[in-house]
Protein backbone atom coordinates (compact mmCIF):
# COMPACT_ATOMS: atom_id res chain seq x y z
CA UNK A 1 0.00 0.00 0.00
CA UNK A 2 1.15 3.84 -0.29
CA UNK A 3 0.94 6.05 2.16
CA UNK A 4 0.25 9.93 1.93
CA UNK A 5 1.27 11.63 4.99
CA UNK A 6 0.34 15.01 5.80
CA UNK A 7 1.98 16.02 9.51
CA UNK A 8 1.24 19.28 9.95
CA UNK A 9 -2.48 20.68 9.70
CA UNK A 10 -4.83 23.25 11.65
CA UNK A 11 -8.44 23.39 11.99
CA UNK A 12 -11.05 25.23 13.63
CA UNK A 13 -9.85 24.48 17.13
CA UNK A 14 -7.15 27.25 16.25
CA UNK A 15 -7.04 29.24 13.24
CA UNK A 16 -7.92 27.12 10.24
CA UNK A 17 -11.06 27.73 8.23
CA UNK A 18 -12.53 24.07 8.64
CA UNK A 19 -13.64 22.26 11.23
CA UNK A 20 -11.57 19.22 12.30
CA UNK A 21 -14.37 16.55 10.87
CA UNK A 22 -14.34 18.78 7.88
CA UNK A 23 -10.98 18.72 7.82
CA UNK A 24 -10.31 15.25 8.23
CA UNK A 25 -13.12 14.61 5.16
CA UNK A 26 -11.65 16.73 2.89
CA UNK A 27 -8.21 15.07 3.72
CA UNK A 28 -9.37 11.77 2.90
CA UNK A 29 -11.04 13.26 -0.50
CA UNK A 30 -7.61 14.47 -1.42
CA UNK A 31 -6.41 10.63 -0.62
CA UNK A 32 -4.27 11.75 2.35
CA UNK A 33 -4.17 8.06 4.41
CA UNK A 34 -2.23 9.51 7.89
CA UNK A 35 -2.92 12.75 8.93
CA UNK A 36 -1.82 14.81 11.70
CA UNK A 37 -3.95 17.41 13.65
CA UNK A 38 -1.81 19.90 15.35
CA UNK A 39 -3.61 22.88 15.90
CA UNK A 40 -2.18 25.81 17.99
CA UNK A 41 -1.51 25.12 21.52
CA UNK A 42 -4.25 23.11 21.62
CA UNK A 43 -5.30 19.48 21.34
CA UNK A 44 -8.97 20.19 21.51
CA UNK A 45 -9.87 18.89 17.97
CA UNK A 46 -8.81 15.80 18.44
CA UNK A 47 -11.72 13.75 19.65
CA UNK A 48 -13.65 15.02 16.94
CA UNK A 49 -11.50 14.53 14.22
CA UNK A 50 -10.82 11.49 15.67
CA UNK A 51 -14.09 10.18 15.21
CA UNK A 52 -14.25 11.07 11.61
CA UNK A 53 -10.58 9.65 10.69
CA UNK A 54 -12.09 6.55 12.15
CA UNK A 55 -15.29 6.57 9.77
CA UNK A 56 -13.04 7.88 6.75
CA UNK A 57 -10.43 4.78 7.65
CA UNK A 58 -7.72 7.07 7.93
CA UNK A 59 -5.11 7.26 10.10
CA UNK A 60 -4.85 10.26 13.04
CA UNK A 61 -1.92 11.16 14.06
CA UNK A 62 -2.43 13.39 17.67
CA UNK A 63 -0.62 16.32 17.55
CA UNK A 64 -0.34 19.63 18.37
CA UNK A 65 1.75 23.25 17.27
CA UNK A 66 3.48 24.85 20.46
CA UNK A 67 4.21 28.35 20.72
CA UNK A 68 7.90 28.81 21.86
CA UNK A 69 9.49 32.33 22.57
CA UNK A 70 13.67 31.76 21.45
CA UNK A 71 15.60 34.85 21.58
CA UNK A 72 14.14 37.62 19.82
CA UNK A 73 11.88 35.74 17.57
CA UNK A 74 9.02 33.13 17.85
CA UNK A 75 9.26 29.95 16.78
CA UNK A 76 6.94 27.17 16.74
CA UNK A 77 7.82 23.21 17.56
CA UNK A 78 4.90 20.45 16.16
CA UNK A 79 4.41 17.68 18.92
CA UNK A 80 3.53 14.35 16.89
CA UNK A 81 2.09 11.28 18.65
CA UNK A 82 1.19 13.05 21.50
CA UNK A 83 -1.41 11.11 24.22
CA UNK A 84 -3.85 14.52 24.53
CA UNK A 85 -4.93 13.61 28.51
CA UNK A 86 -1.18 13.96 29.44
CA UNK A 87 -1.26 16.26 32.02
CA UNK A 88 1.63 17.91 31.73
CA UNK A 89 1.04 18.91 28.44
CA UNK A 90 -2.28 20.00 29.04
CA UNK A 91 -0.66 22.51 32.03
CA UNK A 92 1.71 23.70 29.39
CA UNK A 93 -0.61 24.62 26.66
CA UNK A 94 -3.18 26.03 29.47
CA UNK A 95 -1.09 28.77 30.74
CA UNK A 96 0.00 29.77 26.46
CA UNK A 97 -4.15 29.50 26.14
CA UNK A 98 -4.15 32.05 28.80
CA UNK A 99 -1.21 34.69 27.60
CA UNK A 100 -3.71 34.37 24.17
CA UNK A 101 -6.57 35.33 25.71
CA UNK A 102 -4.75 38.72 27.09
CA UNK A 103 -2.78 39.53 24.07
CA UNK A 104 -6.33 39.12 21.72
CA UNK A 105 -7.70 41.70 24.21
CA UNK A 106 -4.44 43.94 24.30
CA UNK A 107 -4.19 44.00 20.71
CA UNK A 108 -7.97 44.96 20.26
CA UNK A 109 -6.92 47.71 22.42
CA UNK A 110 -4.08 48.87 20.71
CA UNK A 111 -5.83 49.05 17.33
CA UNK A 112 -9.00 50.77 18.96
CA UNK A 113 -6.75 53.32 19.80
CA UNK A 114 -5.40 53.51 16.13
CA UNK A 115 -9.58 54.41 15.16
CA UNK A 116 -10.13 50.82 14.10
CA UNK A 117 -13.01 50.42 16.65
CA UNK A 118 -14.58 46.39 17.33
CA UNK A 119 -11.17 44.50 16.34
CA UNK A 120 -11.33 42.25 19.40
CA UNK A 121 -14.91 41.42 18.74
CA UNK A 122 -14.32 40.88 15.19
CA UNK A 123 -11.48 38.62 15.72
CA UNK A 124 -14.17 36.83 18.29
CA UNK A 125 -16.35 36.14 16.20
CA UNK A 126 -14.48 34.88 13.19
CA UNK A 127 -12.43 32.09 15.84
CA UNK A 128 -14.03 29.46 18.15
CA UNK A 129 -14.05 31.78 20.85
CA UNK A 130 -11.30 30.05 23.23
CA UNK A 131 -8.22 30.87 21.54
CA UNK A 132 -7.78 34.08 19.30
CA UNK A 133 -5.22 34.64 17.19
CA UNK A 134 -3.71 37.28 15.24
CA UNK A 135 -4.72 35.55 12.07
CA UNK A 136 -8.42 36.04 13.29
CA UNK A 137 -7.81 39.27 13.39
CA UNK A 138 -6.00 39.69 10.31
CA UNK A 139 -9.52 38.31 8.35
CA UNK A 140 -11.43 40.93 10.25
CA UNK A 141 -9.05 44.00 9.18
CA UNK A 142 -9.65 42.17 5.52
CA UNK A 143 -13.36 42.17 5.72
CA UNK A 144 -12.94 45.58 7.09
CA UNK A 145 -11.63 46.26 3.61
CA UNK A 146 -8.52 47.75 5.92
CA UNK A 147 -6.03 45.69 3.73
CA UNK A 148 -5.97 43.63 0.82
CA UNK A 149 -5.25 40.48 2.30
CA UNK A 150 -3.99 38.63 5.69
CA UNK A 151 -0.57 39.26 4.78
CA UNK A 152 -0.80 42.45 3.76
CA UNK A 153 -2.44 43.08 7.41
CA UNK A 154 0.69 41.32 8.87
CA UNK A 155 2.49 43.92 7.55
CA UNK A 156 0.54 47.23 8.34
CA UNK A 157 -0.83 46.37 11.83
CA UNK A 158 0.89 43.12 13.39
CA UNK A 159 4.59 43.28 13.52
CA UNK A 160 7.21 45.03 15.23
CA UNK A 161 6.64 48.98 15.32
CA UNK A 162 2.80 48.40 14.13
CA UNK A 163 -0.38 49.43 15.68
CA UNK A 164 -1.26 46.24 16.51
CA UNK A 165 1.84 44.41 17.51
CA UNK A 166 2.51 42.56 21.11
CA UNK A 167 5.69 41.20 21.55
CA UNK A 168 4.75 37.19 22.16
CA UNK A 169 5.84 35.79 25.70
CA UNK A 170 5.57 32.21 24.80
CA UNK A 171 7.16 28.82 26.32
CA UNK A 172 11.18 28.24 26.14
CA UNK A 173 12.45 25.72 23.87
CA UNK A 174 13.02 23.24 26.79
CA UNK A 175 9.90 23.67 27.97
CA UNK A 176 8.15 22.76 24.67
CA UNK A 177 10.04 20.06 23.99
CA UNK A 178 9.97 18.70 27.45
CA UNK A 179 6.06 19.10 27.59
CA UNK A 180 5.69 16.80 24.38
CA UNK A 181 8.49 14.44 25.37
CA UNK A 182 6.37 14.36 28.82
CA UNK A 183 2.97 13.19 26.47
CA UNK A 184 4.77 10.80 24.62
CA UNK A 185 5.31 12.78 21.36
CA UNK A 186 8.05 13.74 18.51
CA UNK A 187 8.76 17.29 18.86
CA UNK A 188 9.61 18.51 15.34
CA UNK A 189 10.60 22.21 14.33
CA UNK A 190 8.45 23.36 12.20
CA UNK A 191 8.65 25.49 8.64
CA UNK A 192 12.18 26.58 9.65
CA UNK A 193 12.63 29.00 6.54
CA UNK A 194 10.43 31.02 8.13
CA UNK A 195 12.15 32.45 10.31
CA UNK A 196 14.62 34.00 8.54
CA UNK A 197 17.32 33.08 10.38
CA UNK A 198 21.16 32.87 9.28
CA UNK A 199 22.97 29.35 8.76
CA UNK A 200 24.64 30.36 12.41
CA UNK A 201 21.10 30.73 14.41
CA UNK A 202 19.66 27.94 12.52
CA UNK A 203 22.57 25.27 13.52
CA UNK A 204 22.48 26.96 16.87
CA UNK A 205 18.56 26.67 17.10
CA UNK A 206 18.56 22.82 15.98
CA UNK A 207 22.04 22.19 18.50
CA UNK A 208 19.88 23.54 21.12
CA UNK A 209 16.91 21.74 20.57
CA UNK A 210 18.06 18.62 19.55
CA UNK A 211 20.19 18.83 23.43
CA UNK A 212 16.78 19.32 24.93
CA UNK A 213 15.29 16.30 23.05
CA UNK A 214 14.35 17.40 19.80
CA UNK A 215 14.09 14.75 17.07
CA UNK A 216 12.86 16.60 14.01
CA UNK A 217 12.28 19.40 11.56
CA UNK A 218 9.89 19.88 8.96
CA UNK A 219 11.63 19.45 5.13
CA UNK A 220 8.69 19.92 3.21
CA UNK A 221 5.74 22.19 4.36
CA UNK A 222 3.24 24.25 2.81
CA UNK A 223 5.74 27.53 2.52
CA UNK A 224 9.29 26.14 2.12
CA UNK A 225 10.61 26.10 -1.56
CA UNK A 226 12.41 23.60 -2.93
CA UNK A 227 16.05 25.19 -2.07
CA UNK A 228 14.42 25.37 1.21
CA UNK A 229 13.77 22.05 1.16
CA UNK A 230 17.41 20.60 0.10
CA UNK A 231 18.76 22.99 2.41
CA UNK A 232 16.97 21.43 5.30
CA UNK A 233 17.32 18.65 4.57
CA UNK A 234 21.45 18.95 4.50
CA UNK A 235 21.01 20.74 8.21
CA UNK A 236 18.60 17.69 9.38
CA UNK A 237 21.66 15.11 7.87
CA UNK A 238 24.15 17.59 9.90
CA UNK A 239 21.78 17.91 12.81
CA UNK A 240 20.84 14.08 13.50
CA UNK A 241 17.58 15.22 13.12
CA UNK A 242 14.23 13.11 11.41
CA UNK A 243 12.90 14.48 8.46
CA UNK A 244 8.81 15.97 8.56
CA UNK A 245 6.79 16.78 5.73
CA UNK A 246 3.25 18.72 6.65
CA UNK A 247 1.34 21.14 4.15
CA UNK A 248 0.51 23.22 7.41
CA UNK A 249 -2.77 23.71 5.69
CA UNK A 250 -5.39 25.95 7.60
CA UNK A 251 -8.05 25.50 4.88
CA UNK A 252 -9.32 26.74 1.68
CA UNK A 253 -9.16 30.49 2.25
CA UNK A 254 -5.77 29.96 1.14
CA UNK A 255 -6.00 28.13 -2.06
CA UNK A 256 -2.23 27.76 -3.00
CA UNK A 257 -2.41 25.10 -0.06
CA UNK A 258 -4.10 21.37 -0.87
CA UNK A 259 -3.94 18.69 1.75
CA UNK A 260 -1.18 15.78 0.83
CA UNK A 261 -0.02 18.23 -2.11
CA UNK A 262 3.77 17.81 -1.15
CA UNK A 263 6.68 17.11 -2.86
CA UNK A 264 8.89 14.15 -1.90
CA UNK A 265 11.76 14.39 0.98
CA UNK A 266 14.87 14.63 -0.87
CA UNK A 267 16.90 11.79 -1.17
CA UNK A 268 19.51 11.34 1.92
CA UNK A 269 16.50 11.70 4.40
CA UNK A 270 15.35 10.04 7.55
CA UNK A 271 11.87 10.39 7.30
CA UNK A 272 9.77 11.52 11.15
CA UNK A 273 7.74 8.21 10.52
CA UNK A 274 10.62 5.97 9.28
CA UNK A 275 10.10 3.58 12.63
CA UNK A 276 6.51 3.90 13.13
CA UNK A 277 4.61 0.95 13.55
CA UNK A 278 1.80 1.91 11.56
CA UNK A 279 3.93 3.20 8.53
CA UNK A 280 6.08 -0.39 8.50
CA UNK A 281 4.39 -2.10 5.86
CA UNK A 282 3.47 0.63 3.61
CA UNK A 283 5.54 3.02 1.09
CA UNK A 284 5.01 6.85 0.89
CA UNK A 285 4.80 8.85 -1.71
CA UNK A 286 3.26 12.36 -2.33
CA UNK A 287 1.65 14.09 -4.89
CA UNK A 288 3.81 17.22 -6.22
CA UNK A 289 1.83 20.75 -5.82
CA UNK A 290 0.36 21.83 -9.19
CA UNK A 291 2.68 25.13 -10.74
Amino acid sequence: MTAIPDLHTHSTASDGTLSPTDLVARAASAGVTVLALTDHDTTSGLGEARQEAHAQGIRLVSGVEVSVTWGDRTIHVVGLGVDPENAVLQQGLAGLLEYRGWRAEEIGRRLAKQGIEGAYEGARALSNGTLIGRTHFARFLVSRRLAKDTADVFKHFLTTGKPGYVAGRWASLEAAVGWIREAGGQAVVAHPARYGLTRTRVQRLLGEFREHGGVGVEVVTGTHSRDDAFTFARHAREQRLLASAGSDYHGPIYPWLELGRLPSLPEGCTPIWHDWPEMASETVAHRVAAV
